[in-house]
């Protein structure tokens, strides 16, 4: 098929490559423009339109679609399908009009549960014991289009989002090729009213880590917010980044150290099991405690 591909992350770049060995003809990328990176803040192109230059494909970085050049130029790719993974704009009504068969949404959820902007964290967040990825057709309404072909997949008990978030770009990535392979024949599953919630974007100020919370909720949190943008404490006033952390035996005051980095909660403990300082290389809990030994008793902030 004549393919138009609009995405910008990593999540993105697994179901481009998909759609090229599939032997799909991509007509034109677009994704967000080049963002000024953290080291030296030289504009860096996003990775899929890195991939894409790699693929000698043609690449588009529109700020928006508010030019009526720039939606005049998208509907002249004369494309059968345009494929959305994660591109970071909202499409007009002009854009989703534009191709044969309209724009193709892969979302990283098992829909209407977790529409928006962090589906994978705050499935993980929620204790949800499965996820999956949608293959949608899409409207205006944000995520609210019929599914035409659907995969699942169950959550580990300890399985961060930045582990979850691979294996779903991979997951996708199959899922739109076999969608598109079976276009024809697929039938659209409207939503359910049912069951509709919203993944909010992370907001820096959930990811301090409140120690009066059970067990459960803080070893959620912070699995989910793994690796980024991290659950946090400090010791010895400086920030320590909890990348992993496991339900544990034990109790004690809020914030307390039990052994090794078991640590009490409000009901319950929790054990970290990959911790990463400010600067430094991420760590397993007993690398950290070879250079920053911890006390029982003491209290974390």
């Amino acid at each position: 098929m004549r393919l138009v591909f609009m995405g910008t992350p990593d999540f993105s770049v697994v179901a481009l490559k998909a759609l090229i060995d599939a032997g799909h003809e991509i007509a034109c990328v677009y994704s967000q423009p080049p963002r000024p990176a953290k080291r030296g803040q030289k504009e860096r192109p996003s990775p899929v339109h890195a991939l894409a230059e790699a693929e000698g494909l043609i690449v588009r970085t529109p700020l928006n679609f508010k030019d009526e050049a720039d939606r005049e130029a998208f509907a002249a790719l004369n494309a059968d399908v345009a494929v959305v993974v994660a591109y970071g704009l909202i499409l007009p009504q002009a854009i989703l009009d534009a191709p044969k068969q309209g724009c193709l949404n892969i979302h990283a959820s098992l829909l209407p549960r977790w529409r928006g902007a962090a589906p994978i964290h705050r499935a993980i967040e929620a204790g949800d014991a499965e996820t999956g990825v949608g293959i949608m057709q899409m409207e205006a309404g944000l995520d609210t289009g019929p599914v035409l072909l659907e995969g699942r997949l169950s959550i580990g008990e300890t399985e961060t989002t930045g582990e979850l978030h691979d294996r779903l770009a991979t997951l996708g990535g199959s899922l739109i090729v076999e969608a598109l392979e079976r276009l024809p024949a697929l039938s659209p599953q409207l939503q359910p009213d049912d069951g509709v919630t919203y993944a909010h974007k992370i907001d820096k100020a959930e990811t301090r880590i409140d120690w009066s919370e059970p067990a459960e909720t803080i070893k959620r949190k912070i699995n989910a917010f793994s690796p980024f943008p991290g659950a946090w404490f400090e010791l010895n006033g400086e920030r320590v980044k909890v990348l992993r952390a496991g339900l544990a035996k034990g109790s004690g005051q809020s914030g307390e150290v039990l052994e090794g980095l078991t640590v009490a909660c409000g009901e319950g403990a929790v054990v970290l099991l990959d911790v990463q300082k400010a600067g430094k290389k991420p760590a397993s809990a007993e690398d950290f405690l070879r250079g920053s030994p911890i006390e029982p008793g003491t209290i974390l902030d």
